[in-house]
């Protein structure tokens, strides 16, 4: 019963919406981790979405002379000039972002599941990836069950818990197939595992169609 319980909270942890949540981790960039050229994550990690750039051109500096200073200045101006009109100041952000996207690029990566390896390729001798600095990964990841009590409560899980309980049950009476217990009844463990598989494949089939996330949602 308990490797069936541990079957159900992995399937359960792998498909279904409510079991995985949007997070962010800092990680501080190590010696080991420039040698390697990937970063170790956490084994509760099941996909990485993005990287926050680690340097912009246009929104690391603050001083005056920066391009995206001096055109804040000029949006305000323009945006009291037209009573708070905003559709121009969201155009410059978009083109400032485009801009920051054609001329620094973003951080290729590609996320390792089974190694629980981050990869980030690259050239890490031009100094981008240095020890000490620190970046944000967006990250989507499993709920611990032990901190989050409530998945126990939810109606799937029980349901396919009770499922492979059943199934487990009747392939164990399998092996007693055709005996007869006293008062004439005889064990019929081969209808129960039937039973419990026809169950099983129906729940899985409604997690899928029903609580999954769709892939398309992890694409940034």
């Amino acid at each position: 019963m308990e490797d069936r319980l541990d079957e159900a909270l992995l399937y359960y942890q792998e498909y279904h919406g409510d079991a995985t949540v949007r997070t962010f981790l800092k990680h501080e960039i190590t010696l080991d981790d420039i040698e390697n050229e990937y970063i170790e994550l956490p084994d509760d990690i099941i996909f990485v979405k993005k990287i926050f750039p680690i340097n912009s051109q246009f929104s690391s500096g603050r001083n005056m002379f920066d391009i995206k200073y001096q055109m804040m200045l000029n949006d305000m101006a323009s945006i009291i000039k037209f009573s708070g009109e905003l559709a121009y100041y969201e155009q410059m952000q978009q083109y400032l972002s485009l801009l920051d996207s054609k001329l620094n690029g973003q951080p290729q990566i590609e996320f390792s599941r089974r190694q629980g390896r981050l990869y980030i390729h690259g050239n890490f001798d031009d100094g981008d990836l240095q020890e000490g600095n620190f970046i944000i990964i967006e990250v989507y990841s499993k709920l611990d069950p032990e901190e989050w009590e409530k998945i126990w409560s939810d109606m799937w899980l029980i349901e396919y818990t009770t499922a492979l309980f059943k199934q487990q049950w009747g392939q164990n009476l399998i092996k007693f197939e055709g005996m007869q217990l006293p008062g004439g009844v005889t064990i019929n463990g081969r209808q129960l595992y039937d039973d419990a598989t026809s169950e099983i494949e129906r729940l899985r089939e409604k997690i899928r169609l029903d609580h999954e996330i769709p892939t398309d949602f992890f694409v940034g």
